[in-house]
């Protein structure tokens, strides 16, 4: 799907403004196993995914931005006109262009210079869903913007910078104090690849899925607003547990300490940690797991990360509770236990993962998207296709 948006995407910047464009491609991403470990400096294993966002651009020499974005599923075409020579604002909340600015601001401060562009953006990953639409735009626009406006400068400027660009615009122009996992998937990973990230030191480990694992997505029907609030909380939370326990992060802290430092910290402090703490623990676990082949234990990982974030991070929702039950049921009975599936994304609703033998999986989808046809007006199953 990645030439066909970026196709769409220089094709929309034609119609809208004649102008020739360089276009690229950013991928969105699910998360396999590491929920919310990554603003605590933990351990994730991301994959992209091959829906994400095309972006056009046109260099102009007036200071002046000109943009217009759509989505593949609507007609309906978003605008946003602003200078670069001057201060740029954010606009209201959850304006989409919030995101374009706020990249544009991080380039400069970064002593990237911007003189102006026409910018087209086409996107296909579902909103709300937790398979980071926003990363997947920030770095596409990033990406764009050094490819068409300053290439002299993009051969000296890494994946991880763009990154951390697009991480900056989420927290200064949306609000959302996000960790960079999903800048990092988006800028580093192709699509169908997994990466093993340590958001602490961003050391990174490729990892292949072998075809004996099959990997499906399912949207829970409820969409999720990740800056509604909740999911800046539970990061002051987990700050503010590790505080209490003498540190600045809850990577500096061991399981055992927790045990034996748990009447130091307020209930609900002390679940956020264990959840952090633990699944870093299953991270390792999982690789170790798919790197052998094992794929009960992998599903014990997984179904561990999803109990762990139900009851102690308190982001899942019912919806949600209830399609990650109906998956297991699913797996156990078509794949012997091979596998399992948990929650993806931030929580508070979108997508579930699940990782299955694969001999197994046809019918498992089948049936997931027979179950999913009953409940949600928009069934959305995604089958991954491994690099």
């Amino acid at each position: 799907m990645s030439q066909a948006l970026i196709s769409h995407a220089r094709k929309l910047l034609g119609d809208v403004t004649g102008s020739r464009s360089t276009a690229v491609f950013a991928p969105g991403r699910v998360n396999l196993i590491g929920e919310h470990t990554d603003y605590n400096d933990g351990l994730v294993l991301p994959c992209a995914l091959t829906i994400g966002t095309g972006v056009a651009v046109a260099p102009r020499t007036d200071g002046k931005i000109h943009a217009v974005s759509r989505h593949v599923s609507s007609p309906e075409l978003l605008r946003d006109e602003f200078g670069v020579d001057r201060q740029i604002d954010r606009k209201a909340e959850n304006f989409w262009g919030n995101y374009l600015r706020g990249v544009i601001v991080a380039m400069q401060q970064s002593g990237i210079r911007v003189s102006g562009a026409d910018i087209a953006i086409v996107g296909d990953i579902p909103q709300g869903a937790g398979l980071s639409s926003s990363a997947s735009l920030t770095v596409g626009i990033a990406r764009a913007l050094l490819a068409g406006c300053s290439p002299s400068l993009s051969s000296g400027i890494t994946p991880q910078q763009i990154a951390r660009w697009a991480q900056w615009s989420e927290h200064h122009f949306a609000d959302c104090q996000c960790g960079l996992m999903d800048q990092m998937a988006a800028a580093v990973a192709s699509p169908g690849e997994s990466i093993l990230l340590d958001c602490r030191s961003l050391e990174l480990k490729r990892i292949g899925l072998p075809p004996q694992i099959t990997t499906l997505i399912a949207h829970s029907g409820v969409e999720r607003k990740l800056a509604a609030g909740e999911y800046n909380l539970r990061r002051q939370q987990c700050t503010m547990a590790a505080r209490r326990l003498g540190e600045t992060s809850l990577r500096d802290i061991d399981v055992s300490l927790l045990s034996e430092r748990a009447n130091d910290l307020p209930e609900i402090e002390l679940r956020r940690a264990r959840h952090v703490l633990t699944e870093n623990l299953r991270v390792t676990r999982a690789v170790d797991a798919i790197e052998s082949g094992d794929l009960l234990e992998l599903g014990r990982c997984l179904r561990e990360s999803h109990r762990s974030l139900r009851d102690d991070f308190e982001v899942s929702v019912p919806q949600v509770d209830a399609l990650v039950d109906h998956l297991n049921h699913l797996i156990d009975r078509e794949a012997h236990g091979l596998g399992g599936a948990r929650m993806t994304g931030g929580g508070f609703g979108g997508c579930v993962v699940a990782m299955i033998e694969s001999s197994a999986a046809t019918a498992v989808e089948a049936e997931l998207r027979r179950h999913l046809s009953l409940r949600v007006a928009k069934p959305l199953v995604l089958k991954m296709q491994n690099a």
